[in-house]
């Protein structure tokens, strides 16, 4: 008989990459149950405690479960509290993102009864407005594709019950808006921006002279070096509330020059410190 190592809860919006995220974790080597009620979670906990070779599992539990919902919270509680280790993944995307996948998919929205796909989807937040505040990672997909997000999700997961902090370091462009995934967020805004050096302006943060420029700033090695010891300050406190993925979102005006070039050089340091550390240049080739 083995035991269970490993309880990953998938839930968030319809849209969002619940089917991407579990395709991801059953390659990881987890046993996945899509939409379980979540009456019936601990039920299911108790049948894989008593399996010869299942370690890890992961359950997908979403509004198709609808009125059978409102229980979920607890069942993660009462699953805690018997030493199981639990982390729930939640994706969300922005609501006209969900809106253009909800029409491409051609299915109608579990929770939008005989109403308009916006009802449902409102219906569908407020539903999940209690899962999401106890979340343990939140993925905004509204800008990632299908292999951004299998990245993101491997990077949370591979190997999660070796200990430590995980991070993803994402570069972004103020223009576009907030990562709202984000658990830190940087400004490199007083930084000069390399828009406004002719022969820099078509490059990006990935190309040397860019990347040389930005970081031979007199300002950007402290920066660098007073947010790597932020983030060794914060890794204590989070490890021991059991948070052990972190997501870092460094920004400038347009996501192409600073942020892409400093997101590589602060991920090179968190790597140099044991960190296993995940870049994504959210907005790069936007413009």
């Amino acid at each position: 008989m083995t035991t269970l190592t490993q309880l990953v809860l998938i839930t968030g919006m319809t849209g969002a990459g619940r089917g991407t995220a579990a395709k991801v974790l059953e390659k990881l080597g987890y046993y996945v149950i899509d939409n379980l009620p979540p009456g019936l979670l601990s039920q299911a906990v108790s049948t894989i405690q008593g399996s010869e070779d299942i370690d890890r599992l992961a359950v997908v539990v979403d509004a198709r479960s609808r009125n059978f919902f409102g229980g979920l919270v607890d069942a993660i509680e009462e699953l805690r509290e018997a030493g199981v280790s639990t982390r729930i993944l939640y994706l969300e995307a922005a609501d006209d993102v969900l809106v253009r996948r909800q029409e491409a998919a051609r299915r109608p929205h579990p929770l939008s009864l005989e109403g308009r796909l916006m009802d449902g989807l409102n219906r569908e937040r407020e539903l999940l407005r209690r899962i999401r505040g106890r979340a343990d990672i939140v993925v905004d997909t509204s800008n990632l594709n299908v292999n951004q997000l299998a990245q993101r999700v491997r990077a949370a997961f591979e190997d999660s019950d070796s200990g430590g902090l995980r991070a993803s370091v994402v570069s972004f462009g103020f223009k576009y808006g907030l990562p709202i995934d984000a658990d830190m967020v940087a400004d490199l805004r007083f930084l000069p921006n390399p828009f406004w050096v002719d022969e820099l302006r078509p490059m990006s943060g990935l190309d040397a002279p860019v990347r040389d420029y930005v970081l031979r700033q007199p300002r950007s090695a402290e920066f660098l070096a007073q947010y790597e010891s932020l983030v060794a300050l914060l890794t204590g406190g989070y490890l021991n509330e059991d948070k052990h993925f972190l997501t870092i979102a460094i920004g400038c005006t347009g996501g192409r020059h600073r942020s892409v070039a400093m997101a590589e050089a602060f991920a090179d340091r968190l790597r140099a410190q044991g960190v296993r550390t995940l870049v994504v240049h959210r907005d790069l080739g936007r413009e």
